[in-house]
């Protein structure tokens, strides 16, 4: 389960509202023109993605075991806290309607902050596209939703993704305990980015 982040950024009611309001509203296709939000149409797509040990096996706050109906319910999940601004669950499908790619968007509005986690297909994690479509989403995140404050986490044994974070410009805190859905934890590395250090390292790039 994610947590909120370390920093703690105050902000004033209208902007909780603010940032709920961007969640419920927010335009996916921004992220990447095919990307779509995630439904019960696609957890047959998602099984296939996720029951991939290269994709899930790294990530902590999936449903398990993953089969049809823990999929359904992960997505009815992420609607429901949609609906109250908390959430966002995406997917990326290529043109025969596989999954490139998911990503699930986690906002605490009241402290202005968001988390994403995500994945690609196993056959696309060497492509050259997790560090584009991390900028975009990090950019995304920033610009759509509002937020002042992203963190994220890797496994500790999570070479790849943890490169692609310090490339982005994201600040080490660290480590932190995930909780996974069954209640056992699992220790993470830990990084955070505000948007004015984002902004700032757009303007230098």
């Amino acid at each position: 389960m994610s947590a909120p982040p370390k920093t703690v950024i105050a902000t004033t009611p209208d902007e909780e509202a603010a940032i709920r309001v961007a969640v419920r509203n927010a335009d996916v296709s921004k992220i990447h023109p095919a990307c779509v939000r995630a439904a019960e149409a696609h957890v047959p797509a998602l099984v296939d993605l996720l029951a991939d040990p290269r994709v899930s096996g790294p990530i902590y706050d999936l449903p398990r075991p993953i089969t049809t109906e823990t999929v359904s319910e992960w997505v009815r999940d992420a609607q429901a806290k949609n609906e109250r601004g908390e959430c966002l669950l995406t997917v990326t499908p290529d043109r025969e309607g596989r999954l490139i790619t998911y990503s699930r968007f986690t906002i605490w509005p009241a402290r202005t902050a968001a988390e994403i986690a995500g994945a690609y297909r196993a056959d696309a994690q060497s492509a050259g596209l997790g560090k584009a479509g991390a900028a975009n989403s990090f950019d995304w995140m920033f610009n759509e939703l509002g937020v002042k404050l992203i963190c994220v986490t890797a496994a500790l044994d999570n070479e790849r993704s943890a490169r692609v974070i310090e490339a982005a410009g994201f600040r080490p805190m660290g480590e932190r305990e995930g909780v996974r859905p069954d209640g056992s934890t699992r220790p993470s590395r830990y990084w955070e980015m505000t948007r004015e250090e984002w902004d700032r390292r757009r303007r230098l790039a």
